[in-house]
């Protein structure tokens, strides 16, 4: 049978001295009973040695600082601002020097203020500090009016009017003016050029307008002028009358009536039929081919005077390079359409909308083949251009199999170089005045 710690004790000394030991043997057993118990069955049967003596005392020494800590009630430190976390002790009393130059009037002035009396301004200062930088914060934050300066209205009107877009837009209409059979005219090159670079710069100012509440869902479109309020929309329809007018003028009057109604119809279907249908129906698609499909045939008839087979092979090559354009361009953007509330193919229909781009690659070929029966090319362009035709194409079937992000961004990038470097090949490649089944010249 185990002794008990009273009978240890005892063994050891008496009176004073074991009433000690039966204490602290006590108090050790009730604050770690497992550590004593264990202490017990080793030193069953034996005397309590002088190191089972320290190890009581130390145990006592323990438990007592421990209790004492507990007791002791921890002083709170200054709350400091979270801007001046990293604000060392030797930059907070450089502020004070900076901030407080007069020394509190408790002190003499002759004297200088001592290190403990700057450590007592310190959270005073720190405190100052944070409200200060507090302050501005919120101003920084309230809203403020913007101001529209004269050197910054350039560049907001240039981004009002897409100007990538109309550069698109011009240079397809120049190449169908280079492309038609009759001898080039510069001054009406230069009147179809300002004309119609004015007429898409209406319709693309008109469709922000219109846009302006779907435009700020959008991570594309939401940094535009009129989403952000660099400019009014007064001024952003006062600037897109002052384009119209004019362009279609030009066209009308400085060309021919035929290019200019061409101009009119498209900033109207473009402004009044393709921007309301994107959040109808996806065949806002296929009618915005068509406005991207009118400016070469402007070009055309600007350079003709007559709307006749040319024309419509020209508008036909822009009207299906728009689908695997558009749809790979779409396919990247789902999620933005979808948050922007559009109706687009890449978003409700995605099967659709593979299926058309390949499509319509693969029109390109048949088209091209064309151009030199319609008197447009000779017959060596479809040759030469049978490499990026069948490349396009080739995208087209990776896009339409794959359905991914790698393969519509591969078809879009390709879609960029593949306009411009077709249309250099058709000019190459362009039946002169003079040649066998060349139109007639313009009259």
């Amino acid at each position: 049978m185990a002794a008990s710690p009273h009978t240890l004790s005892s063994r050891l000394l008496t009176g004073w001295g074991g009433g000690c030991i039966w204490y602290l043997e006590r108090r050790a057993a009730r604050e770690s009973p497992r550590r004593f118990l264990h202490l017990l069955r080793n030193v069953n049967q034996q005397w309590v040695t002088f190191q089972h003596f320290n190890f009581l005392r130390r145990m006592y020494v323990t438990q007592l600082n421990r209790s004492l800590k507990q007791q002791i009630k921890p002083k709170p430190e200054p709350a400091e601002s979270p801007f001046l976390e990293k604000t060392s002790l030797d930059e907070a009393k450089a502020e004070i020097c900076e901030m407080r130059p007069l020394v509190p009037p408790s002190l003499p002035l002759s004297r200088k203020p001592s290190e403990k009396a700057l450590i007592g301004l310190e959270p005073a200062s720190v405190t100052e500090g944070s409200v200060a930088l507090g302050r501005e914060t919120k101003e920084e934050k309230q809203w403020k009016e913007m101001k529209l300066r004269a050197d910054d209205l350039p560049g907001i009107l240039a981004r009002l009017s897409k100007i990538k877009l109309t550069a698109l837009v011009v240079s397809t209409t120049s190449a169908g003016f280079a492309l038609a059979p009759v001898p080039f005219d510069w001054s009406c090159f230069l009147l179809t050029f300002v004309g119609t670079g004015l007429a898409s710069c209406a319709a693309n100012s008109i469709n922000q307008f219109f846009e302006v509440p779907f435009d700020s869902n959008m991570n594309r479109t939401k940094n535009r002028p009129l989403v952000r309020g660099q400019i009014s929309p007064l001024l952003a329809v006062s600037f897109a009358t002052c384009c119209a007018v004019p362009g279609v003028a030009l066209l009308t009057w400085g060309v021919n009536p035929l290019t200019g109604a061409l101009g009119l119809f498209n900033i109207f279907l473009y402004t009044c039929c393709y921007t309301p249908l994107k959040r109808v129906s996806i065949t806002n698609t296929w009618v915005g081919a068509v406005v991207g499909a009118i400016p070469p045939v402007m070009g055309w008839t600007a350079a003709t005077g007559s709307l006749d087979a040319g024309a419509c092979l020209l508008g036909g090559i822009l009207y299906s390079w728009q689908f695997p354009h558009f749809n790979a361009l779409s396919w990247g953007l789902r999620e933005d359409y979808s948050r922007g509330g559009y109706c687009m193919m890449s978003v409700t229909h995605p099967a659709l909308c593979r299926r058309v781009a390949l499509r319509h690659c693969l029109a390109l070929l048949a088209m091209c083949a064309a151009a030199p029966a319609l008197d447009v090319t000779t017959w060596t362009f479809p040759v030469i251009a049978l490499p990026i035709n069948l490349y396009i194409s080739y995208l087209g079937f990776r896009f339409y199999r794959d359905a991914d992000r790698k393969s519509s961004r591969k078809l879009f990038f390709c879609s960029l170089w593949h306009l411009p470097l077709l249309l250099l090949l058709m000019l190459t490649c362009k039946r002169r005045v003079g040649e066998e089944g060349a139109g007639a010249p313009r009259s």
